[in-house]
């Protein structure tokens, strides 16, 4: 089996990914876990105690950075049991699964769900790690403390450092046992890439088609498969006590119709926390509008004034070129800015940080 090195090494050669330096630097710590998980288990001795299991890894950084393509190449070279899961959907599974247990009267239900994790699996590998939720925060730390305890080992990727998880949440001080957990019991590295790979995969790229259809769908499929790696999935984004349920999202981008964000009764705080929760966004088949859907139109131009405020990148399929969306009836004038804003949110650069 190839090492991690060698995986990544393979994949340069072959132009699927570009040399990093800062990807390069977390390579040796994949490696350890993948070495050490791969060889045979150590026998107790008559006077000493079980071995302690490998240390974990926590990679963060910004987006774009490769955090996911290092994650997926490292499962690739693994040769034990691992499952590889975005971390909310985990975290779902788990709710549920604990919601179930305690309907048949089991009154510790994290025990025997960390024993299901931890038997059928060496290593989870979880994407974004993210903690928003007051009910994840307080399950999380027994279940990763017994998980771990029993051999399972854990690698995850995150957008924050430990310290900033959970940041300003209920009850923080409850939290922070887990924070220490995880540093130490895990490696902490830092991905602190200059370049945002996301943005270099969509430089030169078209990013708005129109008019809408089977050729623009065909397009934008063929840019979200590249983007996502062919995963995605649901992902909750809790708003003053509702939820805002994204159908298709990996790792820190979303994939959505216009009627799915604009033809709902959302408000200004739900396209905040969309901007705030996603880097790029893929919104499909607006519309031309007009006072026949004057509310839609409403919502459109305030979910763009919130992804352009939070400079999210936007590819998107629609009826007609920007200028000629809303040519008539009333807030077709104000619309002038939404279009130029449109516009720009086309150029390459649009969205990257200096």
């Amino acid at each position: 089996m190839k090492t991690v090195q060698e995986t990544y090494e393979a994949r340069v050669a072959a132009g699927a990914i570009k040399r990093d330096e800062a990807q390069l630097s977390v390579l040796p710590e994949l490696e350890r876990i993948r070495a050490e998980v791969a060889a045979p288990p150590k026998k107790k001795g008559l006077f000493r105690k079980a071995p302690e299991p490998p240390k974990g890894l926590y990679i963060w950084g910004g987006v774009g950075r490769g955090k996911s393509m290092l994650m997926d190449l490292f499962v690739d070279t693994l040769t034990v049991p691992a499952r590889r899961v975005h971390f909310h959907a985990f975290m779902q599974e788990v709710q549920s699964e604990i919601h179930k247990l305690r309907k048949q009267g089991v009154e510790d239900p994290i025990k025997p769900v960390a024993r299901d994790v931890s038997d059928a699996v060496r290593v989870l590998a979880f994407d974004e790690m993210q903690i928003t939720d007051i009910a994840d925060a307080m399950i999380v730390g027994r279940l990763f403390e017994q998980v771990m305890a029993a051999g399972t080992v854990i690698v995850t990727t995150s957008n924050r450092v430990p310290d900033d998880l959970y940041k300003d949440g209920l009850n923080r001080q409850l939290f922070l046992p887990f924070i220490a957990l995880l540093k130490e019991r895990m490696v902490v590295q830092e991905l602190a890439s200059e370049r945002d790979h996301r943005q270099d995969r969509l430089s030169g790229e078209t990013v708005y088609f129109a008019p809408a259809g089977a050729e623009s769908r065909q397009a934008i499929d063929i840019i979200w498969d590249e983007l996502s790696h062919g995963r995605d999935g649901p992902h909750t984004l809790h708003v003053k006590g509702r939820d805002l349920v994204l159908e298709r999202y990996s790792n820190g981008m979303a994939r959505a119709s216009f009627y799915q964000l604009c033809g709902q009764m959302l408000g200004p705080g739900d396209y905040l926390a969309l901007a705030d929760a996603v880097r790029v966004l893929v919104l499909e088949d607006i519309p031309r509008l007009s006072r026949q859907n004057f509310n839609e139109a409403k919502r459109f131009v305030t979910l763009i004034d919130a992804l352009y405020e939070a400079r999210v990148r936007l590819i998107a399929s629609a009826a007609a070129e920007p200028e000629m969306l809303y040519v008539e009836g009333a807030g077709s004038f104000e619309f002038e800015r939404t279009a130029s804003r449109l516009r720009e949110m086309q150029d390459e650069n649009w969205g990257k940080t200096d």
